[in-house]
């Protein structure tokens, strides 16, 4: 994988969530998409955060226990902390 792949990667899993939820500006969703086409690894990490997604989207608040989302919460808290 090439510098420029490898950078253009990173940007597209900094992107990802922005891309799914429709926040893009065209110029970079246009980007991100032609990346996403030619980049295997890429592809595949998109259909993952679809499913992802889908999976949380059919989740009611009853569905997960206070005590593991307040975990989750906790975890995705720290990990957004140290990608900054």
């Amino acid at each position: 994988m090439s510098p420029l792949q490898l950078s253009s990667c990173r940007h597209v899993v900094d992107l990802v969530t922005e891309y799914l939820e429709g926040g893009l500006p065209p110029d970079e969703r246009l980007a991100f998409e032609r990346h996403v086409a030619i980049c295997p690894p890429c592809r595949g990490y998109l259909s993952q955060m679809r499913r992802v997604q889908q999976v949380a989207g059919s989740l009611s608040d009853d569905d997960v226990p206070e005590r593991l989302r307040a975990s989750l919460l906790e975890a995705f808290h720290d990990w957004k902390t140290t990608q900054r």
